[in-house]
């Protein structure tokens, strides 16, 4: 079995602790149907999140879902002109016997224009 990382994000349309809840949710749970996995394939996530974010933890929301068991950690985007506002970015590493280009990556909604390279 192979570590393997897939990427992800969210804009959020409010900074509102229920609506983050919600939309990190989607993104977590669709990571993991398009690629197959399930929490035990977890080995840990990184979430970012821009600065103008504040009421809440991203992780919060796996926990919710029921990440209880794998480390997650939480930091700041860069503070760039110009980026795009309320996006939840994830890295989330993997065991998975799939080859690294069959992995999905997933960028929901509006932040699909963040890779535009990937097809969704």
């Amino acid at each position: 079995m192979a570590v393997r990382a897939v990427r992800g994000a969210v804009q959020l349309e409010r900074d509102e602790a229920g609506h983050m809840e919600e939309q990190v949710g989607a993104l977590l749970t669709a990571v993991l149907e398009r690629n197959g996995l399930t929490a035990d394939d977890l080995i840990s996530i990184w979430f970012t999140a821009t600065p103008d974010l504040h009421s809440d933890f991203p992780a919060a929301s796996a926990r919710k879902l029921g990440i209880v068991d794998v480390p997650l950690i939480c930091a700041q985007e860069l503070d760039i002109a110009g980026a795009m506002p309320r996006v939840v970015r994830i890295l989330a590493h993997i065991e998975s016997d799939r080859p690294r280009a069959d992995i999905c990556h997933v960028y929901l909604g509006a932040a699909a224009a963040l890779r535009k390279d990937i097809a969704q």
